[in-house]
């Protein structure tokens, strides 16, 4: 027996439960946990300065540090996203269109839980509330596999979670934390098969990578974001500096962070100049030989460096923007297509049919017109938390809700019937 599959049975027995619970139900165990995450912050943050201490000593950038620390704002805001969570509507035995076939039968499609979940995600302890908050309402157990840099943060939250849920009336078997720290538990939930119905890699490349190539299972890829900027001649200079400077310095150690801006060749002179002051001291820019010749000399606490063939294909996930210059639309869009994962793409421009052909062509889940990339993101597209963003095709695409979460049945009325 593997050391996972006692978990495996008791979350897959769990979500038998939890699928016939109604809103109410789910909604009341929800504010339990969120009540008991409030109730026990003192030891979330507690064992969140052991994560973020061993992190800092084991020499972890600060961006991707900035993404493991907890603090009362944070806190504030785990139970705000639970609390939003729970006034979202229950997709669960909603029926989706119905109709009657040529034999009289009364056919509905209906949404139904999608089953146990697992999800495997590195040091994002917002992630682990999220990811339970979203699974519980749509009626699914969920099996967190977060990294080992977060492992004492992760423990403290879903225990609190676990204790919430009890005194809520909740199932709290519904939830579990992987917890060993051990690599091997990845490759026993990727070959889980009859008790996790659906992974998601919340992650880099690397981890996408690992699960997508070696999963039994069916995967929906989620994380890794090479997000571009596009600045065509006609966008409006001083907008187009914030926001690149927004898409890049806010929190670049998360997918949304824009990390190759891509520059037409005649807006060089008058963006290049600007967005190097700009950036001086806060992001080491790396430029082809166009867009560095038309910085001209470089500003006091600006880092330079020629751009590589290897940053087109990078996420940074750090203070570092690539910098291509290019002659056409048709170009950047090339570009895009090629080295975007998927993501997250914008065009700035004053040009409404340069705008409509850039939304067109580029292949990505969310394309922006004059804004932030930064915006993709389930709180902001108004589906109170997300799983993840989806850089895939199927199921689901963009940022994943609770209907991520979710399948379809067929229920059919006859009287009688029989075929002929």
């Amino acid at each position: 027996m593997s050391s996972l599959k006692p978990i495996f049975v008791s979350l897959k027995a769990a979500q038998c439960r939890l699928s016939q619970e109604n809103r109410r139900q789910k909604d009341a165990a929800l504010l339990g946990a969120a009540g008991a995450i409030d109730s026990c912050r003192g030891e979330i943050l507690k064992a969140n300065a052991v994560d973020v201490q061993r992190a800092r000593e084991a020499g972890m950038k600060e961006a991707l540090v900035d993404r493991l620390i907890l603090n009362e704002k944070r806190i504030n805001s785990i139970i705000k996203g639970i609390e939003t969570i729970v006034r979202l509507e229950d997709p669960i035995g909603r029926v989706i269109k119905g109709w009657k076939s040529p034999e009289g039968l009364l056919i509905e499609q209906v949404r139904v839980p999608l089953g146990v979940a697992a999800i495997i995600y590195e040091s994002r302890p917002d992630v682990t509330t999220d990811a339970f908050g979203l699974a519980y309402k749509a009626g699914c157990a969920i099996l967190l596999r977060g990294s080992s840099s977060a492992l004492e943060s992760n423990r403290a939250l879903v225990k609190a979670i676990k204790k919430g849920l009890e005194a809520g009336g909740g199932i709290s078997a519904a939830v579990e934390l992987a917890e060993s720290g051990n690599r091997d538990e990845i490759d026993e939930i990727l070959n889980a098969r009859g008790y996790i119905d659906v992974v998601l890699p919340r992650g880099g490349g690397d981890l996408i990578r690992r699960v997508t190539e070696n999963a039994r299972i069916p995967v929906i890829e989620t994380g890794e974001g090479n997000c571009h900027i596009y600045v065509e001649p006609s966008a409006d200079i001083p907008n187009a500096l914030d926001i690149i400077e927004n898409a890049k310095i806010q929190r670049p150690g998360v997918c949304n962070a824009v990390e190759t801006l891509l520059v037409h060749r005649d807006v060089l002179s008058s963006l290049m100049p600007p967005l190097a002051s700009k950036l001086a001291g806060k992001a080491e820019l790396r430029c082809d030989e166009r867009a560095a010749a038309a910085i001209g000399n470089p500003p006091a606490g600006l880092v330079l460096k020629a751009a590589t063939e290897e940053d087109w294909k990078t996420e940074f996930l750090d203070y570092i923007l690539a910098i291509k210059t290019v002659d056409s639309l048709e170009e950047a869009v090339d570009h895009i297509n090629r080295y975007s994962t998927k993501h997250s793409e914008a065009i700035l421009t004053g040009d409404i049919r340069s705008a409509e052909e850039f939304t067109a062509r580029v292949d990505s889940a969310c394309v922006y017109v004059n804004a932030s990339t930064r915006f993709t993101d389930g709180g902001v597209f108004g589906l109170g938390a997300e799983l993840g963003i989806s850089t895939q095709k199927f199921h689901v695409r963009g940022p994943m809700g609770l209907e991520a979460l979710t399948s379809i049945k067929y229920r059919i009325h006859g009287n009688g019937h029989i075929r002929e």
